[in-house]
């Protein structure tokens, strides 16, 4: 699975992406932030304030409970704001 990681969200991981193999128990969008959180403790940082970042599984936004398993791409991002 490549996880794709934008804006402000690549200087807190130091990366644009990666490939990686989730463990068997990550189900969720939820599940696989809690597993990256570990990875990455200030990408951890920015899911404690609700609503900072923004998720799609295989371009398509999904919330906290959408199914991540056999996802090609997982992207996290702030939210979009315009004006």
């Amino acid at each position: 699975m490549k996880i794709r990681y934008f804006a402000w969200l690549r200087q807190r991981t130091g990366l644009a992406e990666e490939e990686l193999e989730p463990p068997a128990e990550v189900h969720t969008v939820a599940d696989l932030k809690r597993w990256l959180a570990d990875r990455h403790p200030r990408f951890a940082e920015t899911l404690a304030a609700p609503g900072v970042v923004r998720c799609a599984v295989d371009q398509e936004y999904a919330e906290d409970d959408t199914p991540v398993g056999g996802a090609r791409e997982v992207a996290f991002f702030p939210p979009v704001t315009g004006g």
